[in-house]
């Protein structure tokens, strides 16, 4: 069209309708070079004068153009307006450039409300909720009335109550009364996040429409504030007043289901899945697999898992994480493999997963070959991946491996520094697991329970008795952490290792809950190399009522007899192991053999190939000699070998 009139030397005839024209057609073309063209000849023609087809140049520029392109069309416009001022500010805003941005604000001789949102959404997008908030506030006070468009920026922005609750009062005082469903359903959901659920309710119950998402954000929001009770109520009165759900209703159904460990709610959420045609939806396949292996029948995820026609990361990840969540790590990696035949690209939560079940089932080879697809991958400076190669090799005991690989984690989490404390302390580093302890807390980070946990496992290995209590004790008061059983284990455990029965007795009787049977097992354990009868009768009977089908109370309590001569109590308690049908665990050991892996017990070492395991055997405990933690070989191992 230009090309024709230019050549017909009509252009001094243009029409103002002719060149915004134009203007439309660049736009949809995105061509620079036909927008420099029509640019010059608007201001050849003394068409810049004109602020509206001026501002649409910048415009133009601003979208397909250069930031000094941009600059020099807006230098171009004769009589520039509020708009003209709105659009150099979002070339600014567009490229990041801040400071830039801010200057243009403050030089601006007039603000609208889209200069106002404008700020607002450049802090926003990069996370300056803080000064996000300011503006807004500076906003008010120079007299503009936010837009609904204002309220979504920030509610979908605000991260803390405070922010959050001003936003809403302000909403209210400028008359905003939720027609607009985007801000209401962003209020809804900050709400959520923030566990605020009357204002989250509150805020629902004042909406005039509500959709999908409305009702997502509400019921979402109670299964984070660990109301699933009432996540499930919401949901259910979502079906009753005949709104639709979409996938990720159901799959949020679905996991306040399993929170509640209630299989037959969830049931009867998948069978509605299976009647809404939902069950292909990823996020609801993941969902009902999970819900299945957290309620013990992991032969369900299983079926759900096989029968789905196409399979993809997400619900590979979830078949993985529910066969880790059993103990059935070769499952796991079974699964691993069988994605990646399928050409699925592993996530980092795929990673995660396979390297802490091989930290558990693999040879030492293996997890490193593993740690070497994570780097073939990129995800080596992921946290969640860093931070379960360093569990791994602290399992294999390659303590410096674990080191090196937590030194080169650029921002480290809390479970960084977890696998990392505890990795130190059970590899017998117990100094530089306090030390590494010492070093969250310097830095400011809070410890968590699992963190404590850590402590105190290491206290309990190095037997730093005072150390351990001491950390123990400041726990509640210190860091607003009440102890678990595992706390409890650690203390028991350690009070018991250091011939302490009593004490660690009286910290059981001290529990504010119902002791479990590891504590019971940590002090029992003990009582086997303390002797103490009137503990061991004690700490057995309750072992037994708790795990009735453990042999380990039987057999520590008939050796004690044993020891003393009580012949009638020692029948006694054969009997009584007999009647109970409790049988004895035998235990058994492997060792890794070039490419075989040879798993044995007492009496099957010569059958599978006994010397070459004595020699490896001997290797070990020659290494454990300088180590100075040896152990004795058994008189069978002396006379087999």
């Amino acid at each position: 069209m230009y090309l024709n009139v230019k050549k017909a030397h009509r252009l001094h005839k243009a029409s103002f309708s002719f060149f915004s024209n134009l203007i439309d057609h660049c736009l949809s073309s995105k061509s620079l070079h036909f927008t420099k063209v029509i640019h010059a000849q608007l201001i050849k023609l003394g068409f810049n004068t004109n602020t509206f087809l001026g501002n649409r140049c910048l415009d133009l520029y601003s979208r397909v153009g250069t930031i000094s392109d941009a600059l020099q069309a807006f230098d171009d416009i004769a009589n520039k307006n509020v708009f003209s001022w709105n659009i150099r500010l979002r070339v600014f805003v567009k490229s990041r450039e801040i400071d830039s941005a801010l200057k243009v604000f403050d030089e601006m001789p007039e603000r609208d409300v889209v200069s106002w949102n404008t700020m607002i959404s450049c802090y926003a997008s990069i996370g300056l909720v803080d000064y996000a908030v300011e503006v807004f506030g500076s906003m008010l006070n120079d007299g503009v009335r936010p837009s609904g468009f204002t309220y979504s920026i920030l509610v979908s922005s605000v991260t803390c109550a405070r922010n959050g609750k001003e936003v809403h009062g302000s909403m209210i005082r400028n008359g905003i009364n939720f027609h607009n469903v985007v801000v209401g359903n962003g209020l809804i959901d900050i709400y959520g996040k923030l566990g605020l659920l009357d204002y989250a309710f509150a805020v629902f119950l004042r909406m005039e429409e509500l959709d999908v998402i409305s009702w997502n954000s509400l019921i979402l929001g109670c299964c984070r504030s660990g109301y699933d009770r009432l996540a499930l109520k919401q949901f259910c009165s979502m079906i009753g007043m005949g709104h639709s759900p979409d996938g990720f209703t159901m799959s949020t159904a679905i996991t306040a289901c399993t929170n509640l460990r209630d299989l037959d709610k969830g049931k009867l959420v998948a069978c509605l899945c299976i009647k809404l045609g939902f069950l292909s939806n990823t996020i609801v396949s993941s969902s009902v697999i999970d819900l299945f292996s957290k309620c013990n029948r992991v032969e369900d995820s299983v079926r759900i898992f096989e029968e789905r026609d196409v399979w993809d990361s997400a619900v590979c990840n979830s078949m993985m994480s529910s066969y880790a969540w059993h103990a059935l790590e070769e499952n796991a990696l079974q699964t691993f493999v069988l994605a990646l035949r399928e050409n699925l690209r592993p996530t980092e939560f795929t990673l995660s997963c396979v390297v802490s079940c091989a930290s558990v089932f693999c040879p030492v080879e293996q997890g490193s070959q593993l740690h070497s697809l994570v780097v073939k991958l990129g995800f080596e400076s992921d946290s969640i991946v860093a931070s379960s190669l360093v569990e791994m090799y602290c399992k294999y005991g390659s303590i410096d491996y674990a080191m090196n690989i937590f030194a080169e984690i650029t921002e480290r989490d809390l479970i960084s520094w977890n696998s990392m404390i505890a990795g130190l302390g059970y590899n017998g580093k117990v100094v530089e697991s306090l030390d590494l302890f010492r070093k969250l807390l310097e830095k400011g980070q809070p410890p968590d329970e699992i963190t404590l946990a850590g402590v105190l496992l290491a206290c309990n290995y190095g037997g730093f008795i005072d150390e351990g209590m001491l950390i123990f004790s400041s726990m509640e008061k210190g860091y607003g952490i009440p102890p678990r059983n595992e706390h409890y284990t650690c203390v028991v455990d350690m009070m018991s290792r250091a011939g302490k029965l009593k004490e660690a007795l009286d910290i059981i009787e001290k529990m504010p809950c119902e002791p479990s049977s590891e504590i019971w097992r940590a002090i029992i354990h003990a009582c086997e190399v303390h002797g103490d009868l009137k503990v061991t009768e004690r700490v057995a009977e309750k072992m037994m009522e708790l795990e009735p089908n453990s042999s380990l109370p039987y057999l520590v309590l008939a050796k004690e007899y044993e020891l003393r001569g009580r012949w009638e109590s020692l029948v006694r308690v054969r009997k009584a192991m007999k009647e109970g049908n409790v049988k004895k665990v035998v235990g058994c050991s492997w060792v890794g053999i070039k490419a075989c892996v040879f798993v044995f017990g007492p009496d099957q070492v010569l059958d599978l190939g006994g010397k070459d395991i004595y020699s490896i055997l001997r290797l070990l405990m020659h290494d454990m000699d300088d180590e100075a933690c040896a152990c004795q070989p058994s008189s069978e191992v002396e006379r087999d070998g």
